[in-house]
């Protein structure tokens, strides 16, 4: 395996719905600590770093073996503050301290559930298929073509009446973004700093090769509310049981 990339995970203090969410005991351990050990036992990154901007949660993280050699700016630590600006500012101030790497993976600090081998297989499918970024990504459950949207009389209006009256089987998978990870070329993370309009309506898009690594469901958690925090807890316990993959 490379070891020439590089992990960041996001992780500010602050959390407002569930209170010091990142540090908050999670089956024992804190929350972060799952993310950072699924980095290291990967074993392809040559740097894991947490990127804070509070001491706590800087504390935990270099406890449980990730990096934290700087803390992050406020104007990178508000509400708005999107993740890929988040990575690149990590990139680029590791690489002023004179490491290189040839490209990024920003790992959410949310995902308790997501583990070293699935880690290294989507990386292997990063560089198989040359791509300047690649996300985790999951089906869902539903197809979206027989879901609709209620106006403000609550009238319901399909998304794509042609496909209400379909069976399920018959109509293509739709996939969404499973908000684990993000593998990105240092290039694209050039391109994407600098970005000020939404990735997929960009003219030069179509210059990066996008490509997706598919999770099973019960492997993908997004972690906002007390009840997402519940939810993951059974799910957690039940996959220990069961020892899925």
């Amino acid at each position: 395996m490379s070891h020439d990339l590089l992990a960041v995970i996001p992780a500010r203090g602050g959390s407002k719905r569930i209170p010091h969410k990142n540090i908050k005991d999670f089956l024992g351990h804190p929350l972060i600590a799952y993310s950072i050990k699924t980095a290291l036992d990967s074993g392809i990154f040559a740097d894991v770093v947490v990127s804070t901007d509070d001491p706590e949660i800087a504390a935990v993280a270099k406890e449980y073996g990730a990096q934290v050699p700087f803390l992050r700016s406020a104007e990178l630590s508000n509400d708005y503050a999107g993740t890929a600006a988040v990575g690149a500012d990590a990139f680029g101030k590791m690489e002023a301290l004179g490491k290189h790497y040839s490209g990024l993976c920003i790992l959410y600090a949310t995902a308790p559930l997501l583990t070293a081998s699935h880690l290294q297989r989507a990386y292997e499918r990063f560089i198989s298929t040359n791509a300047d970024y690649l996300f985790a990504c999951c089906e869902f459950p539903f197809p979206i073509q027989r879901g609709f949207f209620r106006n403000e009389q609550g009238r319901p209006i399909p998304v794509d009446a042609q496909s209400q009256g379909m069976r399920s089987q018959d109509l293509p998978p739709a996939y969404q973004d499973a908000g684990q990870f993000y593998f990105m070329s240092s290039r694209f993370v050039d391109f994407q700093s600098k970005l000020t309009i939404n990735l997929y309506t960009h003219p030069d898009i179509d210059q990066y090769v996008l490509q997706c690594y598919e999770m099973p469901r019960y492997r993908v958690i997004d972690i906002d509310t007390p009840q997402d925090w519940e939810y993951a807890l059974v799910l957690a316990q039940a996959l220990q049981q069961m020892q899925l993959d």
